[in-house]
């Protein structure tokens, strides 16, 4: 079960280029994956033949109502929600500020809220800033670093109870690759009658996503990391996107889920996303988008799989480096965080980078990680993606046993 990786990977310009004269390896790109060629396209289409804001009598207007449409649509099918149930915004961090503040309108005391050690920090400080205005308590579910930085069962169990109104959690670590095992966290969240906000950021280009089998009541993630355009999107059931109250101008729209997205949307992006959505798509077999885009996932999963498993037989081998996160490729995303011993985590990426081969270093917004393991300076984050190849996993491979041996 695999695809053409020589057919995706000239859907990339970027990819044929060179850095200097030198070969680069592409990996989840200096910030982001890199952008597919048809998503360009229908960005460029949509600023060359102009757009209006919503509601005018006009062509221009009705087109940018049309590319609204196409997009939730297409976002719709990716998520297996409802293309009622689909919110745009800026990016997942303004999105997540903005839906924090209105879930947690109301509580008090006696309420709490809960975030986990594991996530990114825009599934963190919005939910603590958020239940800090309210007066509500904050809990921490803790992860285990030696078991694969894997949530700790007896940090859940302990840290939602009858009073905990929102669970915010991650479906899998930016930083280090872990996949969580939601259905503990959503299982118990819900049996206590909270909510549940997954950030699906780093998780959505990589695994399948069913938000209705999931039964999270908001998931949020990023169209630039799935091949598009800077854009933000949460998924909402309907019966909470219409109960909640955002905070909104008011004449706009009460109706969901225009009503949770705030000021004039950027509908060139918009166009992109649904071309971002068909791209994936286009990965897979079936009689419609949802059904090509779940073959396109697992065809996806099964390739980065043997990824994973040449990059971890590689670091295996090299004295000096260590592994933060699950070992087997099952457990885990292409992203991996590593220590090079005696090399602080900036320097190796200015080596890397040197040869071509671009990776990051520090926290990369994964703040509770790395205060969770004790690393000030941070790590360093190795990431592939589906358009990667074996030979570029070895080249990185060999690049750090480099810089392991003082080359």
């Amino acid at each position: 079960m695999t695809f053409d990786i020589d057919a995706v990977r000239s859907g990339f310009p970027a990819l044929s280029r060179s850095q200097d004269g030198q070969t680069v390896a592409h990996l989840d790109g200096p910030g982001g994956t890199q952008v597919h060629a048809s998503v360009i396209a229908a960005m460029g289409a949509m600023l060359e033949r102009g757009g209006s804001n919503l509601g005018g009598p006009f062509s221009a207007s009705q087109d940018s109502v049309e590319v609204v449409a196409e997009a939730r649509s297409a976002v719709a099918d990716l998520l297996g929600s409802d293309p009622g149930e689909i919110v745009f915004g800026q990016n997942m961090t303004s999105l997540t500020y903005a839906m924090s503040r209105a879930i947690t309108r109301g509580l008090s005391s006696t309420d709490n809220v809960v975030v986990t050690r594991l996530d990114h920090d825009a599934n963190v400080a919005p939910w603590i800033q958020a239940a800090e205005t309210v007066g509500a308590q904050v809990r921490f579910i803790d992860f285990l670093p030696d078991a694969g930085c894997r949530l700790d069962p007896e940090s859940i169990e302990a840290s939602i109870d009858a009073n905990t109104a929102v669970v915010a959690v991650t479906a899998a670590s930016n930083a280090t690759g872990t996949v969580t095992d939601l259905s503990p966290v959503i299982t118990r969240a819900h049996g206590n009658g909270a909510l549940v906000y997954v950030d699906a950021v780093h998780f959505t280009p990589h695994r399948l996503v069913d938000v209705r089998a999931l039964d999270a009541d908001f998931l949020a993630c990023s169209s630039y990391k799935w091949f598009g355009p800077h854009t933000g999107i949460v998924y909402g059931k309907t019966e909470l996107l219409d109960r909640l109250h955002p905070f909104k101008l008011r004449p706009s729209p009460d109706t969901s889920p225009d009503r949770w997205e705030t000021g004039t949307q950027s509908f060139e992006s918009l166009a992109g996303v649904r071309a971002a959505v068909d791209y994936l798509a286009s990965l897979g077999s079936g009689e419609d988008r949802r059904s090509r885009i779940v073959d396109a996932m697992h065809r996806t999963s099964a390739y980065e799989e043997q990824l994973s498993r040449a990059f971890l037989d590689g670091v295996e081998a090299i004295d000096g480096i260590t592994l933060v996160g699950p070992d087997r490729p099952t457990d885990r995303t292409p992203t991996f965080a590593v220590d090079v011993r005696n090399h602080p985590p900036a320097e190796v990426a200015a080596k890397l980078a040197a040869a071509g081969i671009f990776v990051w270093s520090g926290d990369y917004y994964a703040w509770e990680v790395m205060r969770r393991l004790e690393r000030p300076d941070g790590l360093v984050r190795i990431g592939f993606v589906h358009y990667n190849t074996v030979e570029e996993v070895d080249q990185v491979v060999n690049a750090l046993q480099h810089v392991a041996a003082g080359a």
